[in-house]
């Protein structure tokens, strides 16, 4: 059976990049404080990583709002909050039947956006779709269909490609082609960090992508361009970007975990 993602891992710069950001994460997986504290790192992580989402979607929304008694309103915030909140009851699941997440994750994410019937359904011809990334025109239905068949196919298929690029992959796919709509990039990141978790780069979820990418915002718009071109330079373009806004989050959790330490 044909790899298809391992020479993915070979196109130029994605082998340090990956291995840079595999650094950073076993960096922080072996930091003491986890011994003992691991949930309350992973809480917190979810929580940043939630903010961070809702942020690169187009809300507005600080850590001490949601920390508050009375969360934002917005729908897009409300979205992240309850997607987050389930991605470690998703991934057993994401590893056997993505399709099906995929249509969970957009039940959360857009439970508060979209009329009850369109939620977990690929849109339709002539939908409207949300494009908060300035990403330009999506790709028509019959694109989408075939395309989310490819991913899911990817995804139950043995591979020796590293999670990363993997991840990037599935990121990437949803990011671009907007299948739902409305609320894509939420259920395109949490994609990416079930993906992680799933293949075991960070089992406890400890990290939050979605913290790296806001991070690096100003180059995640074009980095996903980039990808959609379609070229291998594009291509690696956006897997050097999800390997660095993946180091870039696990040193956030890192912060978390020294924090933690200091009392």
């Amino acid at each position: 059976m044909t790899d298809a993602l391992t020479p993915v891992a070979s196109l130029p710069g994605v082998e340090d990049a990956v291995a840079d950001a595999r650094k950073a994460v076993d960096r922080l997986l072996g930091h003491r404080i986890l011994r003992r504290r691991s949930a309350e790192v992973s809480t917190e992580s979810a929580l940043r990583g939630a903010r961070a989402s809702a942020v690169l979607e187009g809300a507005t929304v600080t850590l001490d709002e949601l920390r508050s008694t009375e969360n934002p309103t917005d729908p897009i915030v409300q979205g992240a909050l309850r997607v987050s909140a389930e991605l470690g009851a998703l991934t057993e699941t994401w590893r056997q039947a993505p399709r099906q997440v995929l249509a969970r994750l957009h039940v959360l994410a857009a439970a508060d956006a979209v009329d009850r019937e369109l939620l977990g359904r690929p849109r339709a011809e002539g939908a409207e779709v949300a494009d908060p990334l300035k990403l330009g025109e999506a790709p028509s239905p019959a694109e989408v269909a075939a395309r989310l068949d490819m991913l899911s196919g990817l995804l139950t298929t043995p591979t020796k490609a590293p999670a990363l690029v993997v991840a990037a992959i599935v990121h990437g796919e949803l990011a671009t082609l907007r299948p739902f709509g409305r609320g894509d990039g939420l259920v395109a990141r949490a994609a990416q960090r079930l993906t992680l978790v799933a293949r075991g780069l960070d089992p406890k979820s400890l990290a939050a992508p979605e913290v790296g990418h806001l991070e690096l915002s100003a180059d995640y718009a074009d980095a996903l361009r980039a990808y959609a071109s379609g070229t291998p330079e594009g291509l690696a373009t956006w897997i050097r970007h999800c390997a660095a806004a993946t180091a870039a989050a696990a040193r956030d959790s890192q912060a978390i975990c020294e924090a933690l330490m200091r009392g």
